[in-house]
């Protein structure tokens, strides 16, 4: 049984409003991990500069504590490397839902938002640091362009398929 979801893929794939209505829809805790970065990281990001692995350590370390806290906790973490969803498999029952994303749809999203730190110029290297989780264990790969209604409903699906619908 999934202790707990990490909703995973690049900035603008919907991380957050997936997460928060799988959560909803579980009743289960959702946690924003775009909070859990130190303020550093945040104000680098902002500044259009990308975080590297030392940056992204504690951070990893945050979500991965707010995991194994409780069962049924729902986290937005972007978990672009496979070393990074290594790590926070270290806490049992995670399963990873992947909402993948082409480029010019996440950049044109991101470019839109008006009310988030995360600047379309880091886009770029959002694509370079994924390493897309293609067979590896518990992920859930999502196409993130269908509409939200579809994504939740094939999220949630999905995740019965697997037997992991409840803590």
């Amino acid at each position: 049984m999934a202790q707990s979801l990490v909703i995973m893929g690049v900035s603008g794939c919907g991380k957050s409003t997936l997460g928060q209505a799988m959560a909803t829809q579980l009743e289960w805790r959702f946690v924003e991990g775009d909070d859990l970065h130190p303020p550093e990281n945040r104000a680098m990001m902002a500044a259009g500069r990308p975080l590297d692995d030392t940056m992204r350590a504690p951070w990893l370390d945050r979500i991965a504590a707010e995991l194994s806290q409780d069962a049924g906790v729902v986290v937005s973490c972007s978990a672009l490397k496979h070393a990074y969803r290594d790590r926070l498999r270290g806490v049992p029952g995670v399963v990873f839902i992947h909402l993948a994303l082409p480029y010019d749809v996440a950049k044109s999203r991101v470019s839109a938002r008006a009310d988030h730190f995360m600047p379309a110029a880091l886009i770029d290297s959002q694509f370079a640091t994924l390493e897309p989780p293609a067979n590896e264990p518990d992920v859930i790969e999502v196409d993130a362009t269908a509409s939200f209604d579809t994504v939740l409903n094939t999220a949630l699906a999905s995740l019965a398929r697997m037997g992991r619908s409840a803590p």
